[in-house]
């Protein structure tokens, strides 16, 4: 998949049901993703495939996120 098709999926994935999440990871795809390792790139589109539900308790309820994305959600938070 190329790049442009790949920002333009993720963009539409980041639209979420509620507007603190959308800030969150457009925030994050704008500012940061291009830059972040691969490994974190990774991270953060199986991050998007989460419920928006346990999304917000992990980013802003200090939830504990799975251990598959508690280095993911650690890099979100400071975005807020």
């Amino acid at each position: 998949m190329q790049t442009s098709e790949l920002m333009q999926r993720l963009r539409w994935q980041c639209r979420r049901g509620m507007l603190e999440l959308d800030c969150i990871f457009s925030v994050y795809l704008d500012v940061q993703f291009a830059s972040a390792p691969e490994e974190e790139q990774q991270q953060f589109v199986r991050l998007l495939q989460q419920q928006d539900t346990d999304l917000y308790q992990w980013l802003l309820d200090d939830g504990i996120p799975d251990a598959e994305f508690e280095r993911i959600v650690r890099r979100l938070r400071p975005v807020i």
